[in-house]
C-alpha cells in the first residue's frame, strides 16, 4: 500500500515529499511541530495538542498556514489513505521559502505546512519490565516551552541514552534538578506517596500526556506536588516513570544504572498507564 504525506496542499508519495530547499524550516529551524496520538482509529487529546501548536505559532509570530478546521480535516484524511489505526499523527509548520537571511521575510512569505504519518504498536495497559534513564547535562535554550524543530540538544542527549543502553535521557540543569526527558516529561513518586513532576515553565514543554495525567490523578485522589526535584531525589524515589503521546506512561525503573525502588515497576505507575490506556480508548473515531 502507498503511504502519503501531505505537502503544502497536496498528498503526495511519502518517498516523494519534498520542501524547498529555501524553506527557513531545513535553513534555520524556523518552525514548529506536534504529534498527536492515534489509537484504534481515534484521536488521542486532538483538541489540547492543537491549541498547543497555536501557542507555538503566536510565540514565534508564525501565521496558522490553513484553517483550524482545515487542518482538522487533512489530519483525518491523511489518517484515512494511510490506513492509520495506530501510530502518530506528525505535524510542521515552518515560517516558509524565503532568501536565507535570520531576520523574519520583509515580504509577505505563506507558512509551510507538511504531515506525516507513523504506524505503531497498539499500546496495551501492562508496562512490560519498565525502562532505563541516563542523565544528561540540559544544554538547550530558554524556551523550551515552544515545541521548536529545534531539537539537536534533545537528539545528542537521546544518542548518549541510546549508547549506554537506555530508553531516555532525563536532563538535569545547572542546579542539579531534573528538567524533563529528551522526549518526555520526568515524574517520581516520594517515599510518602506524592507524585511529584517539575512545574511547567519556559524550562519544560508543558506535555499533554501530562496534563491529562494530572487530571487523572485528582480523580484518583492521589496528591500531585509540582515542583523541581533533584537527580538525586529521584535516585531515591520509591518510583520513577515518563510521559508522552508516544510512551504514554511508560515505569522508569533504573536510573544510570541503579534501581528505582526495588527495581520493579511501582504499583502507581502501573495503574496511572491503565487508566491512560482507559483514557486514550475513549478518544475521539475518525471515519
Amino acid at each position: 500500500m502507498a503511504r502519503y504525506a501531505y505537502v503544502n496542499g497536496r498528498y503526495v508519495d511519502h518517498r516523494e515529499a519534498s520542501v524547498h530547499i529555501e524553506d527557513r524550516g531545513y535553513q534555520l529551524a524556523d518552525g514548529v511541530y506536534e504529534v498527536v496520538g492515534v489509537r484504534a482509529g481515534k484521536l488521542v487529546d486532538e483538541t489540547p495538542h492543537i491549541d498547543r501548536l497555536d501557542r507555538s505559532l503566536r510565540e514565534l509570530r508564525i501565521g496558522w498556514p490553513v484553517s483550524r478546521n482545515t487542518l482538522g480535516f487533512i489530519i483525518r484524511e491523511l489518517m484515512r489513505r494511510n490506513r492509520l489505526r495506530d501510530g502518530l499523527v506528525y505535524m510542521q509548520v515552518t515560517r516558509g521559502v524565503a532568501r536565507r537571511d535570520h531576520a523574519f521575510p520583509t515580504a509577505p512569505v505563506k507558512p509551510s505546512l507538511v504531515l506525516t504519518t507513523k504506524t505503531t504498536k497498539h499500546i496495551v495497559a501492562d508496562p512490560g519490565p519498565g525502562v532505563a534513564v541516563k542523565s544528561q547535562p540540559d544544554i538547550r535554550w530558554g524556551r523550551c516551552d515552544i515545541k521548536t524543530v529545534a531539537l539537536l540538544p534533545n537528539v545528542l542527549a537521546k544518542q548518549a541514552a541510546r549508547e549506554s543502553g537506555a530508553y531516555e535521557a532525563w536532563l538535569v540543569d545547572a542546579k542539579g534538578c531534573v528538567t524533563e526527558g529528551a522526549s518526555t516529561n520526568a515524574w517520581i513518586v516520594t517515599g510518602e506517596g506524592e507524585l511529584v513532576t517539575r512545574q511547567t515553565d519556559n524550562g519544560i514543554l508543558a506535555g499533554i500526556t501530562r496534563h491529562t495525567l494530572k487530571s487523572i490523578c485528582n480523580s484518583l485522589q492521589l496528591k500531585l506536588v509540582e515542583r523541581p526535584f533533584t537527580l538525586a531525589e529521584a535516585k531515591e524515589a520509591k518510583e520513577a516513570f515518563i510521559t508522552s503521546a508516544t510512551s504514554f506512561v511508560t515505569p522508569v525503573v533504573k536510573i544510570d544504572g541503579d534501581p528505582v525502588g526495588d527495581g520493579k515497576v511501582g504499583a502507581t505507575a502501573r495503574r496511572l498507564r491503565e487508566e491512560y490506556v482507559r483514557f486514550s480508548d475513549e478518544g475521539e473515531a475518525v471515519t
